[in-house]
């Protein structure tokens, strides 16, 4: 197996940081490996806001059910949709987009040797706005999910193998 493949199969989320400060650096990389996603007609219709204040991470993990995590991280992204870049494309699949820049966001933080685990905000409304809120983003600008990233506690956690063979059908349902 190769070294992508290793990566994508021993990726999982880490919900339990060490607290640990994130370097920019590392950071900066990351959110570039989300930019390096594919996106409709390449239109990029993201926004990244990038949360490494300490006061930031625990009030968001006071306002978000499931994030209770970003007391403990180093870092957050918050993954944006800019639906009205381009009104046909960027309108119609910002969220498979965003989402795609997502997943290499997960990936590049797991090849740093960080953990990291995707928060739902879109599309429940309080979510959206108390996000909105708290990082001052404009109405025309949707949060998607706020991605914690911490040094994990725990670095010897097995990946569950998803694998199922029924979900797999060929030529035909």
């Amino acid at each position: 197996m190769n070294t992508l493949l290793d990566l994508i199969f021993s990726r999982h989320s880490i919900r339990d940081y060490t607290g640990e400060i994130i370097k920019n650096e590392d950071i900066e990389l990351i959110v570039k490996a989300g930019m390096a996603a594919p996106s409709a007609v390449n239109v990029q219709p993201w926004a990244f806001i990038i949360i490494n204040k300490k006061d930031k991470l625990i009030n968001l993990s006071k306002l978000l059910p499931y994030a209770k995590m970003l007391e403990q991280s180093g870092a957050a992204i918050i993954v944006c949709g800019v639906p009205d870049k381009d009104m046909h494309f960027a309108n119609k699949y910002w969220i498979q987009d965003c989402s795609a820049a997502s997943e290499n966001i997960l990936l590049a933080a797991h090849s740093l040797g960080y953990g990291a685990v995707w928060t739902a905000v879109y599309p429940e409304e309080k979510r959206i706005n108390d996000v909105r809120i708290e990082c001052n983003i404009p109405n025309n600008i949707i949060p998607l999910n706020v991605i914690a990233i911490g040094v994990p506690k725990n670095k010897n956690m097995i990946p569950i193998d998803k694998y199922k063979i029924e979900n797999i059908h060929w030529n035909t349902w």
